[in-house]
């Protein structure tokens, strides 16, 4: 017999001003399951999660909590004011009948990297998460609302919260845009789409396939409509299919990237002492020679070495405390180490992104935060743009251009700071925990652009799933002063170091390297297939052997047309004086980059079978 929901929504509904956020929303939470809810930045997961813990009270519908069941919810910005230091605050998470579990209070500050006796007044707005995540845990609830728990968190207290979510016996519904931590702990996924609920009865592994299978069906449905609708709703529906297409490319560029750093990665982390033959002047970016850092008795970094050239793409991971920041002040020169030498290369323009919000004005438009300058065109490292038109890269609407900043949610003030600090030229882009605070959809899209961003890219973050879709080469900071780089994202370091017991050993890093080029080689080739014609193979049909054949200049043709309709819609005054013929082109580039996209995907699928993988 199936046992009755610990909490349940019927029919719930919620207005704000004019707007509906969400209507008939119906769910149900059994014990010991556990949920995510996930849905675009302003759908309303955050105020849904609200109501669900009794915090908010809806326009309609019923919610329902099992009496004598007892919920915990995690804000994402927790006050402390009332309470003298952080065990007063975790202790005051207890009812009377509760006391006999004071003694967790110290045992969960300590585990998130916080001294109980710590005063709550100046604390950063990252020790205020951290502590409440203890606060949250500590009466152990029969069902936990958590909002964004892994913000702020390093590598090491994150994996701390997923042992401890794991071995918990509560039910969970959790919002978070770590993806690595969704897949460890989910069974199941509310998906808040344009007001409504979808439910999936699986973890968030199967999310994205999942979503875009609803979004293609979708789109025949209206396909057969045959009927206007509103363009938001169309964005929305095929924008999750395009946007996961363009990653799959994105992720094979990716890999072919980190073949090439895979060459100059030594297995002990130090930079090869080989002069490079033929190098051209101002490929060598940075490079680190033996460099240390302490401050007193504590060691942040010994004896480390790193070479960064032009085009690569360094992640830095490492717990709270261990260095990062400073290791990446010390590459870009705004601090001296204590020992070493580090040499930079000429002409670097650095841009570094650090999230501060207060950077934007309230009162100022998108429009005019963009084009600070005036008029409608923008220089994106060093090419015009018409504002709108790259407004929609980071995923605005038209609609939006004039919306003042004060109004925007979070996730779409951290699009805005991303899509102003990236139309800077830079040569040098470095990104101090960009993951922070960022919802699913934002990350997507920094994803992308970092994709396509061509110059030298460091970056530092806790988000393990972030790094391995972005980094060719990752530095493990272990908190000791020891530092080592190795080839690949967070994943492949932690396998690596795993091969060697945490000292990397020359023959079986070079094995796990050799195997994992040969994976990349087989896995990579998208501009391979503009330079060489595939052989005949028996494996192809006559037919799909023709294709495969005109496949690279069909491929070439394609990225032409899309450069020449990309140098139209940059054309001063589009907009302005013939706003039907901007549309138009921005139709057809939207049609051209598609149809680029699925020759890709073609020509990958017919050259894997030609060579029977």
């Amino acid at each position: 017999m199936a046992q009755p929901p610990i909490l349940s929504l019927t029919n719930v509904k919620l207005t704000l001003g004019a707007e509906t956020l969400f209507r008939d929303v119906t769910l149900k939470v059994g014990a010991r399951e556990r949920w995510v809810l996930v849905g675009r930045n302003g759908s309303g997961k955050s105020t849904l999660l609200q109501i669900m813990a009794g915090l908010k009270e809806a326009d309609g519908g019923e919610v329902f909590l099992q009496p004598g069941i007892r919920a915990a919810y995690l804000p994402q910005e927790p006050d402390l004011t009332a309470f003298a230091t952080l065990r007063d605050y975790v202790l005051s998470g207890l009812n009377e009948d509760e006391q006999h579990l004071a003694y967790r209070a110290d045992i969960l500050l300590n585990a998130v990297k916080l001294d109980p006796d710590q005063a709550t007044a100046g604390l950063s707005g990252g020790e205020a998460r951290r502590a409440a995540v203890a606060y949250t845990l500590m009466p152990e609830p029969d069902l936990l609302l958590l909002d964004e728990p892994t913000n702020h968190m390093d590598i090491d207290t994150i994996g701390w919260l997923e042992e401890e979510l794991r071995g918990s016996r509560a039910a969970i519904v959790m919002i978070s845009h770590d993806r690595a931590f969704l897949r460890a702990l989910s069974n199941g996924v509310f998906w808040l789409d344009r007001g409504q609920i979808q439910r999936l009865d699986k973890g968030f592994e199967h999310f994205d396939a999942w979503a875009e299978q609803l979004a293609a069906e979708e789109s025949e449905r209206l396909r057969k409509l045959d009927k206007l609708i509103k363009e938001e709703t169309v964005w929305s529906v095929q924008g999750i299919s395009a946007r996961r297409t363009r990653n799959q490319g994105r992720l094979r560029r990716l890999y072919a990237l980190r073949d090439e750093r895979r060459q100059v990665v030594q297995n002990q982390g130090l930079v090869s002492t080989r002069a490079d033959s033929g190098e051209a002047s101002g490929k060598r970016v940075i490079e680190a020679k033996n460099i240390s850092k302490a401050y007193g008795d504590r060691v942040l970094l010994k004896d480390f070495s790193l070479r960064v050239m032009r085009g690569d793409r360094v992640g830095i991971i490492g717990p709270n405390g261990a260095g990062k920041s400073t290791l990446v002040k010390m590459l870009i020169g705004e601090l001296e180490p204590d020992t070493g030498s580090i040499t930079r290369g000429t002409n670097l323009t650095p841009t570094v992104i650090d999230q501060r919000r207060s950077a934007l004005q309230a009162d100022r438009s998108i429009w005019d935060t963009l084009a600070d300058m005036g008029g409608d065109q923008i220089l994106v490292r060093g090419q015009p743009r018409h504002v709108v038109s790259y407004m929609r890269d980071f995923l605005f609407s038209e609609a939006q251009a004039r919306a003042p900043v004060g109004a925007l949610s979070g996730g779409e003030r951290n699009r805005l700071l991303l899509a102003k600090a990236l139309a800077s030229p830079t040569n040098l882009l470095v990104l101090d925990e960009p993951t922070n605070d960022l919802d699913m959809e934002t990350l997507d899209l920094l994803q992308e652009v970092l994709s396509d961003y061509d110059g030298t890219l460091i970056l530092v973050s806790h988000d393990r799933d972030f790094v391995d879709r972005v980094v060719t080469s990752t530095i493990l900071m272990d908190g000791q002063g020891g530092a080592q780089e190795y080839p690949g994202g967070y994943s492949d370091a932690i396998h690596l170091r795993g091969l060697s017991g945490g000292q990397a050993k020359a023959g079986k890093a070079a094995k796990a390297n050799e195997k994992a080029a040969k994976k990349t080689a087989e896995k990579s080739g998208g501009s391979a297939a503009q330079s060489a014609k595939p052989k005949p193979s028996k494996k192809l049909t006559y037919a799909e052997q023709i294709r495969l054949d005109k496949l690279p200049d069909m491929i070439e043709d394609k990225t032409n047309d899309i450069a020449s309709l990309e140098r139209e819609l940059s054309a001063p005054d589009l907009y302005s004086k013939k706003p039907e013929k901007f549309h138009q082109i921005t139709k057809d580039l939207d049609g051209a980059r598609a149809e680029l996209e699925a020759m890709e995907e073609d020509w990958l699928a017919l050259e894997e079978k030609r060579e029977g993988r």
